[in-house]
């Protein structure tokens, strides 16, 4: 059998030619080449901010879906986003304490997560596999969150995308919502390509969330209750000089919201030492509450080289090897600009996700709707002039060893420096927050849910906007030496301080303290604007219709507005907090009872479990098995209910009319490659084939000839 005679070198060039085919396809991007046939992702679509996107939630039972928002239990819906449709996608409610807030202040308005991927793996929206829609509850200014995380990204900080949404329900309005890029798969390949590290989200408080460190476990008794502001406390034995200069100003800042009459919180740092970051030991199970939050899959190698970060960090040694220093210097600057004490930096800490890659650490931010200072602090202008070398709860850097290893160096302190009047010279934030009004003002104003009135909102928006251009002189100042930057500096001399003297945070919206917006600031109507009715919200709004300022009453407890009561009935006297911590009026929590005839778990002595007001958990029984509402089998989307769709993206169920499976199937979006891996790993597959049927020819011809 005759061959060609160059057939040696042609099958060598043929193999070099599929290896470097293969290669280019493989590490494109990380080479700078760019797809050009790539559709767009969602980052480009959902989380355009230069408008407001529309979400229509097409569901079979949302008052039955409602019903479970509290338990954090799946549910199946469709969703249009600006007019894509979805399919058989999950959602559930979210939140920490926000959940139970929601239903104290009698709305519906909750925060939700959906889950493209729950009930189909690989299912993705433009590759987009989880979404927070949040209820913008606390803020309002409605832009907390959303300007955080703008400033994030503005400044270069990786960060989870946001955008507004309004949010529809079967074809009705339900609000104006933030929606917020989950950070979990689709976030870290978006920004770590496919090696994308290991990322945890600490939390030891357990504050609701339905799962390790996120919610089920959390217990008031942790809180300790001390005495006003102004008022020595007892010191504990062992307390170092440090904590008790950190509680003193957690106590003048107004400890948990300064409930009226001298009532507060004290946290104190809250947060299990692994939280914090620091190093104790080899052993794995000193860091539960870092792997038992794991958002990967984590082995014991993984945990092996975390701890190993964790010991170097809290030593101070290698630390551009264990750090990504610009990473967590451009968080820190950001992050200490927006002051929020509910955080790594806070009185709780908590609210941060941490990455690691090659044993190097970074910060990822989460949760700021209890940022500019609307937390804990009472006093805007201690908040204004809050010092950046000692933010908030952070008088001891080595207690947050993620924080020390820059403040207590010269050299990275300086950096520091720098970076925040870079910070403060290229990001336009006053630019940001008036372009974000215009952009939502007309939504707020038709919003039926929402927590604050528009005349609330327009006071929230002008006092953030004081707020920053106030605490951007105070960081100018700090910067130049005209300011102390701090707390013993500025506890020493405090005559530069800037006066934020006429500005009320909780105009912002707040978790508590005094001022306009009802219980904890979280709006519904002033005192001289209630109606009287004694409603806790306006009739098929969800919006909560509190009296006075501060706490319900606006007396120190002794009653809510408009002859509403306190659970278990009367005047507040004996209400308490578990483990005996009374609220004001006193109490020692043993005629405590859940609203609405209620119970605690196994009735009175926390045993068995029963929804308020006698309900019982969907699908009945004690909660071992749920059924989807109305018997609906929901694993493939086809008994949502409702049809028709209008020109702006909402959706108008007929009466009696239901989706089919193939009508919601339409611009389903992420089930035709719409990220671009599945081609690339195509095309590298045909380059492979290429590539053995070359060797294999080669041998042939090499035996035969």
């Amino acid at each position: 059998m005759s061959t060609h005679k160059h057939i040696d070198r042609i099958c060598v060039v043929i193999t070099v030619l599929c290896l470097i085919v293969t290669v280019l396809f493989v590490n494109g991007e990380a080479l700078g080449i760019k797809s050009a046939s790539r559709a767009p992702g969602y980052e480009d679509t959902l989380f355009d901010t230069s408008r407001v996107h529309t979400i229509e939630i097409v569901i079979d039972d949302w008052d039955a879906f409602l019903e479970t928002c509290e338990s954090e239990e799946y549910s199946v819906c469709a969703v249009v986003i600006d007019n894509e449709s979805v399919k058989n996608v999950a959602i559930r409610g979210k939140g920490n304490t926000s959940l139970s807030t929601v239903r104290t202040l009698g709305s519906e308005r909750y925060s939700f997560k959906i889950e493209f991927d729950h009930f189909q793996s690989g299912k993705s929206y433009h590759g987009l596999d989880k979404l927070s829609l949040n209820n913008i509850i606390q803020d309002n200014t409605y832009m907390k969150d959303y300007l955080s995380y703008r400033l994030m990204a503005a400044f270069g900080v990786t960060a989870p995308l946001c955008s507004f949404v309004y949010i529809t329900v079967n074809g009705e309005d339900w609000g104006l919502y933030l929606a917020v890029e989950g950070v979990e798969d689709s976030f870290l390949e978006r920004n770590y390509g496919r090696d994308v590290g290991e990322l945890y989200k600490p939390d030891s408080m357990s504050f609701g969330g339905g799962g390790p460190g996120n919610g089920k476990d959390f217990n008031m008794d942790d809180f300790r209750i001390d005495k006003a502001a102004g008022e020595d406390a007892p010191e504990e034995h062992g307390e170092s000089e440090a904590q008790a200069e950190s509680e003193t100003r957690d106590s003048q800042r107004g400890g948990f919201g300064a409930f009226p009459g001298g009532f507060s919180f004290d946290f104190g740092g809250m947060g299990s030492n692994d939280v914090k970051l620091q190093y104790s030991d080899a052993d794995p199970d000193s860091y539960s509450n870092i792997f038992n939050n794991a958002k990967t899959d984590v082995s014991e190698t993984d945990q092996a080289r975390l701890i190993e970060s964790l010991k170097k960090l809290n030593a101070y040694e290698d630390i551009e090897s264990v750090v990504d220093v610009d990473e967590v210097l451009r968080y820190f600057v950001v992050h200490n600009y927006v002051c929020n004490g509910d955080s790594y930096t806070g009185s709780i800490v908590h609210n941060y996700y941490l990455h690691e890659q090659d044993g190097q650490l970074s910060m990822i931010p989460w949760d700021y709707n209890l940022a500019f200072g609307t937390f804990q602090s009472s006093d805007a202008t201690d908040t204004v002039n809050d010092p950046i070398d000692t933010p908030m709860s952070v008088s001891d850097a080595d207690e947050r060893p993620m924080w020390g290893w820059f403040a207590s160096s010269e050299k990275y302190t300086a950096l520091y420096h720098q970076y925040f009047a870079e910070f403060l010279d290229s990001v336009d934030i006053v630019g940001i927050i008036d372009e974000t009004y215009a952009l939502i003002a007309g939504y707020v104003a038709k919003d039926p849910t929402a927590f604050c009135t528009c005349e609330e909102f327009e006071t929230g928006v002008a006092a953030l906007r004081t707020f920053c251009e106030k605490r951007t002189e105070s960081i100018r100042g700090q910067l130049d030496g005209s300011i102390p930057s701090t707390d013993a500096g500025q506890r020493a001399d405090s005559s530069a301080l800037i006066d934020a003297s006429e500005l009320s945070l909780s105009d912002m919206g707040s978790m508590g303290g005094s001022g306009s917006g009802g219980f904890g600031g979280f709006g519904g109507r002033s005192g001289g604007e209630a109606d009287g009715e004694g409603s806790a919200s306006a009739e098929g709004s969800g919006r909560p219709d509190f009296g006075g300022g501060g706490f319900p009453g606006g007396n120190g407890g002794s009653g809510f507005p408009d002859g509403g009561s306190f659970p278990g009935g009367g005047d507040g006297s004996s209400f308490s907090m578990p483990g005996g911590g009374s609220f004001p009026g006193g109490g020692d929590g043993s005629s405590f009872s859940m609203p609405e005839g209620g119970s605690f778990p196994n009735g009175g002595d926390g045993g068995s479990f029963s929804m308020p007001g006698g309900g019982s958990v969907p699908g009945g029984g004690d909660g071992g098995s749920f059924n989807m509402p109305n018997g609906s089998a929901g694993t493939d989307g086809s008994s949502v209910s409702g049809n028709g769709q209008s020109s702006d993206g909402g959706m108008t169920p007929p009466s009696g009319g239901s989706f089919s499976p193939s009508e919601l199937a339409g611009a389903v979006p992420g089930e035709s490659g719409s990220s671009g891996s599945a081609s690339t790993w195509l095309i590298a597959g045909v380059s492979a084939a290429v590539l053995i049927a070359a060797l294999i020819f080669a041998l042939k011809y090499r035996k035969h000839g």
